[in-house]
């Protein structure tokens, strides 16, 4: 090893470190390398210029078109010159001599052989026989690769040189230049060129592309005109020594044999001519068909694609794309329904881009001409630019991107989604984008999109917002959908009987009053208008906003909600009486129709019309404003009261009381609306503060919990992107181990939620796992403007554990609990404290929203449901589907009449509403909801781009300084002093600012008995001889999901053997009074009803599990019930007891900065209105 290293040589100075440092390499010579992209030879610069360059190739190869042309039309002209009358001659030169002494038949090959050339024509045939044979040796040499065979035996080569090489060698050799050369094969070169010109040069010249469809269309036709040139010129040419047809003959002939005609007036004689038509045929009946095979599946395929967009098109009409994973139709009419819903969008095309295939349903929906003239589909991928290409992506005026949430991976679907974001903003920077994102951790990747719905963000703040202000999700389901304001059919001109009669959702006149209200008022939807430019608000500049909004409802109807300054983007809702409108602010204002379609009849001008007619049937309310909206032709005609139309309202600040009848009820003062307000003399106000009013009751043991609480930012949220909200929080994190409701601690000893004694009734979300966006169900419930009284306690039931960094999110938040358990199971439903719960809300599993056959994926969730509703019929169950259509199976009973007669009235609907569904009864009080809803948010961003804005700060998922938020005030016994809906308005703006958007409201019903039951209490057979605990423990204890199971069988054992047991412990033959007892008993058993073997089961297992039963009865049912939105009703509706106003209540923190230097006033000045407000 010694010797081996004592070789080794130094390294060279140029390869030695220190040599570099010191610069001795630098001494040695350099040498220059020239590369080049192309080898520098005289070969490959000709085959740079005849074949790789695309601009000279084009050229070549339109040249040699050209030339081919040229030859074929010499070829005519040398035919048209030759007289087949005049005699023929041999070869150059030879005299003349004629043929038609001939016998006919006696076949001469002499006038086939020779033919009659001028030297004129002879010259020009020759230069192009030069020409294009010295092209084609030159394409020989450069296509050369070794093996000179292959191009010499190319079909193209040897026509080449059949119809050049006879002209070339008549240069020299002058007898043969009347030889016969089937110039006219020249067209299959044409032919030839042609293709491969399209193919090859002219797409990438002009930067076009052409379809397979336009190929194979210009090949079958080329080769149909090749066919017919070569069969005519062929003919023409062989029956010079028989018929002597001329081109026209040969052409008619042609035409008549190959279209099976066949007249026969003109044949061929001789049989050259005859064997020729054969073989055109023969060749004829194997081409043309491979040609118009290859057509067909070319346009089978086409068909399957879509084809393309034609850039004519894409410039001179207007198109969006939607861009889908898979097309279902369910999703395609929501979406063509919602945007052809807007007048201003009836002339756009949709170009739909997915990759996968048609199914039948979506098929047969697109052949209809309503949609087969504005829908293209193209099969294609977002990822290619050439699918991209295909639907004009760079000329679209948007491009909707959504995500397949029956994907069974939602993640791996969101990362597609936003690959499809990535490459369209790539392909088309300028295409304003809507992407629809299922997991809010995703969302911060599209960040760039113009607009994004994240699907499980505003479902559960949609589903938790439920809780304290019933049927958001209703609501704010016909705020995002377009109206299309239809009126019954076949009577649009008929005048109405009522005084508030604005558009409607539905189509045929509703058989309800709570229908026709409901579907009335469903029509409001959110609009938008510059001050200046409004005839509803432009004279209430320089107001307040709480002014505005209250005169523009009780002289207009328009509900004003929101503003936007004009130097800020920001949108808020009802900033407040301290926001002073100007000109140039935006306001935003629910109403039936945007201005632009409204016309104004004042009362003086409808007291005209209406003297002239018979008095109307309707008298109430005549000191009431009178508000009327008439559809006709697409407008909408409002009646404006007159200035002093009501006498109690000479200032115009307050609206009349309806007199009392019996002049007992007392009368209370609403304070007028000031156009200027300068100090906020409400203590509601004051909610910031740490010892309010709202918790001075509290006990000492919720007061010391309390104590701790404190008003802040959440520091740890689950993923990227979500809004900062102020919420309560506790100043101390709570361990995990507190977190888990079922499991003690040393910390608390608790295993169920009785054992916590908590004040308010609980909340519980029943969810397959705990999702990032379960962290929005939590957020709304704890904002710091909910009253810590009114806290709710959260109970989350998850079939599996949650993750530490979602503990770590939720572990800040007061009264926030887990328990690992499921819905189907009623031990951990009792365990969670079901029993004593004021809502309780189940979402959809993600794993089951995949099902072979569909609208089957939510057959788990509905049966569940149904179960816990016949266990609990007191419960609030508020539930979410993945298909709307199977909202009709919740709290189903098969022979409730009255569910019967809504599914005809549903079914009426279909063809003329986006909500067909509206008139469920789960949907219109809000117990139901479906997250396929939301889609139409993000098509109506495209006419409305606020609306995602308004509804985030509706739902509190943004919460921007000098915004309001969402809340529900609930109508008492002693509010009703109010009378109208219009008071109420007044009443709030000019007391607490809060602006009213609508009513919830509940109505007793009398609805057809699913079957006649016969309640009877247990003690009815409670004295039998075993003890009724023992009773109850033996017929209870079931699973929960086997109560729906026949047991009139059992009983009928059971009451058998009591009878024989009592029989064979008396010893003897019972006495009479014994033996009615006991049929007493039976009969009793017999009678039982269902409600009560559910309760003897639910009683049971809550003995099993050690829990007091002392609060299940609470959750029986009270009565039938039905419950519906109104929808900015007008101001002469009546207030019912027990109806929840929607309130839009102004930021606390801005009114409080806002009040501080005349607090100690607006104290003092409370209690003078705390006797005259009661809400």
């Amino acid at each position: 090893m010694v010797e081996l290293e004592k070789e080794v040589l130094p390294l060279p100075p140029r390869y030695r470190f220190r040599d570099l440092l010191l610069g001795d390499w630098q001494a040695d010579e350099r040498v220059q390398v020239e590369f080049y992209v192309n080898e520098n030879t005289f070969k490959e610069r000709l085959k740079l210029f005849f074949i790789k360059n695309q601009r000279s190739s084009l050229r070549v190869r339109l040249f040699n078109f050209s030339l081919k042309l040229l030859s074929c039309l010499l070829y005519i002209i040398r035919v048209l010159l030759d007289d087949p009358q005049e005699g023929r001659g041999g070869c150059w030169g030879c005299p003349r001599q004629n043929h038609s002494a001939h016998h006919l038949n006696k076949f001469d090959w002499t006038p086939i052989i020779w033919v009659n050339r001028p030297l004129p024509l002879w010259g020009l045939q020759v230069l192009v026989a030069l020409i294009s044979f010295l092209e084609t040796m030159l394409l020989v040499y450069l296509g050369y690769k070794g093996n000179l065979w292959e191009q010499v035996l190319r079909v193209p080569f040897m026509l080449e040189m059949m119809n050049t090489a006879p002209f070339l060698i008549t240069v020299f050799w002058p007898p043969l230049r009347n030889l016969f050369i089937p110039v006219f094969l020249n067209c299959w070169l044409a032919k030839h060129a042609l293709e491969n010109m399209i193919q090859n040069d002219l797409h990438r010249a002009i930067q076009r592309t052409h379809s397979a469809m336009f190929n194979q269309v210009l090949i079958l036709v080329c080769t149909l005109v090749c066919l017919m040139f070569t069969c005519i010129c062929g003919i023409q040419h062989l029956e010079r020594a028989g018929n002597n047809l001329t081109l026209f003959d040969s052409l008619y002939f042609c035409i008549v044999t190959f279209s099976t005609v066949g007249f026969g007036d003109v044949t061929p004689k001789i049989w050259p001519s005859q064997l020729l038509v054969v073989i055109m045929i023969c060749v004829a009946l194997i081409v043309l068909p491979i040609q118009f095979e290859q057509l067909v599946f070319l346009w089978m395929e086409r068909q399957k694609s879509g084809g393309n967009y034609s850039r004519y098109r894409a410039q001179t009409e207007k198109h969006v794309v939607l861009c889908v994973s898979s097309l279902k139709i369910d999703l395609l009419m929501d979406f063509l329904n919602e945007f052809y819903a807007h007048p201003r969008l009836q002339d756009y095309y949709v170009v739909i881009l997915c990759p996968t295939e048609m199914d039948v349903a979506v098929r047969r929906v697109l052949q209809i001409p309503l949609w087969s003239q504005r829908v293209i589909f193209l099969q294609g991928s977002a990822l290619k630019d050439q699918d991209l290409m295909r639907a004009k992506m760079d000329d679209a005026e948007a491009c909707f991107i959504l995500s397949n949430r029956f994907e069974g991976d939602r993640i791996a679907a969101d990362h597609q989604t936003i690959l499809r974001a990535w490459a369209v903003k790539d392909f088309a920077p300028n295409c304003p984008l809507y992407v629809q994102i299922l997991k809010p951790e995703n969302k911060f990747h599209i960040k760039f999109a113009d607009h994004v719905v994240c699907e499980e963000e505003f479902k559960y703040a949609m589903l938790a917002l439920n809780c304290v202000c019933p049927a958001t999700s209703t609501l704010i389901t016909l705020l995002i959908h377009t109206s299309r304001g239809q009126t019954a059919p076949m009577e649009p001109f008929k005048p109405r009987p009522s005084a508030w009669q604005p558009l409607s959702r539905d189509g045929p006149a509703s058989p309800e009053q709570w229908q026709r209200m409901y579907s009335r008022c469903s029509a409001n939807e959110v609009y938008h208008v510059r001050l200046e430019d409004s005839k509803f608000l432009g004279q209430y500049q320089g107001k307040s906003f709480t002014y505005a909004s209250f005169h523009a409802h009780k002289r207009y109807g328009v509900c004003l909600i929101g503003v936007c300054r004009e130097d800020k983007n920001n949108i808020l809702l009802n900033p407040g009486p301290c926001h002073i409108l100007a000109s140039s602010d935006t306001c935003f204002y629910i109403n039936i129709s945007k201005e632009e379609n409204s016309a104004f009849i004042f009362r003086q001008q409808e007291h005209l019309h209406q003297s002239r007619r018979a008095p109307p049937a309707y008298h109430g309310l005549t000191r009431l404003p009178v508000h009327s909206i008439i559809a006709s032709m697409g407008t909408v005609a409002m009646d404006l009261p007159d200035s002093g139309s009501s006498p109690d309202s000479a200032d115009g600040t307050t609206l009349g009381l309806p007199a009392d009848p019996m002049g007992t009820e007392k009368r209370h003062s609403i304070a007028p609306v000031l156009e200027v307000v300068d100090a906020i003399p409400s203590p509601t106000f004051d909610l910031l503060s740490d010892q309010s009013e709202d918790e001075a009751t509290h006990s000492d043991d919720d007061s010391a919990a309390s104590s701790t609480w404190v008003k802040g930012y959440p520091t740890n949220s689950p993923y990227i992107g979500s809004s900062p909200t102020l919420c309560h929080l506790v100043q101390e994190k709570i361990p995990f181990c507190c977190l888990r409701l079922d499991k003690s601690c040393h910390h608390y000893p608790y295993e169920d939620a009785r054992a916590y004694h908590f004040q308010n009734k609980l909340i519980i979300v029943s969810a397959e796992r705990a999702a990032n966006g379960l962290y929005n169900f939590i957020v709304p419930l704890r904002a710091y403007y909910r009253p810590r009284k009114e806290l709710n306690p959260i109970v989350l039931l998850l079939e599996n554990t949650p993750e530490t960094h979602f503990l770590e999110a939720i572990c800040w938040f007061p009264l926030v609990y887990y328990m690992v358990g499921s819905i189907d199971n009623l031990d951990d439903l009792l365990r969670c404290g079901v029993t004593f719960a004021a809502n309780m809300v189940v979402v959809d599993k993600e794993s089951s929203m995949i099902a072979d056959e569909d609208y089957m994926a939510d057959a788990k969730t509905i049966v569940n449901v149904q179960t816990l509703f016949r266990l609990f019929p007191g419960l609030n169950i508020i539930t979410e589907l993945t298909h709307p259509a199977n909202m009709r199976f919740m709290q189903f009973k098969a022979k409730d009449r009255y569910a019967l007669a809504l599914s005809k009235l549903e079914k009426e609907r279909e063809n003329g509403s986006n909500l067909v569904f509206m008139f469920r009864l789960p949907f219109a009080a809000g117990k139901v909801f479906s997250v396929s809803m939301l889609d139409t948010l993000l098509y109506q961003s495209f006419v409305k781009d606020y609306m995602i804005s308004i509804t985030r700060l509706l739902l509190g998922l943004d919460s921007m300084p000098g915004s309001g938020f969402l809340c529900a005030l609930k109508v008492t016994e002693d509010d009703l002093w109010i009378r109208s809906y219009g008071r109420l308005y007044q009443k709030l703006c000019s007391s607490t600012g809060d602006i009213p958007i609508g009513i919830y409201r509940t109505e007793s019903h009398l609805f057809s008995a699913a079957e006649p039951q016969v309640s009877v209490s247990v003690e009815d057979y409670e004295d039998t001889r075993e003890p009724r605990d023992a009773l109850i423990c033996r017929l209870g204890p079931r699973d929960s999901t086997g109560s729906d199971q026949a047991e009139q069988p059992l009983l009928r054992r059971k009451s058998m053997q009591w009878a024989r047991r009592l029989s064979r412990k008396g010893g003897r033959r019972p006495s009479k009074t014994a033996a009615e007892r006991i049929s007493q008993q039976r009969l009793t058993l017999y009678r039982r009803s269902e409600r009560q073997e559910l309760s003897a089961l639910v009683k049971t297992r809550m003995k099993h599990l050690g829990l007091s039963a002392a609060g299940y009865m609470d959750m029986m049912d009270h009565g039938n019930t039905l419950s519906y939105i109104l929808l900015n009703p007008s101001p002469d509706t009546r207030l019912e007891i027990n109806d929840v106003v929607y309130l839009i209540r102004p930021d606390p923190l801005t009114l409080v900065s806002a009040s501080s230097p005349s607090r100690k006033a607006s104290v003092s000045r409370s209690e003078d209105l705390k006797d005259s407000t009661h809400l």
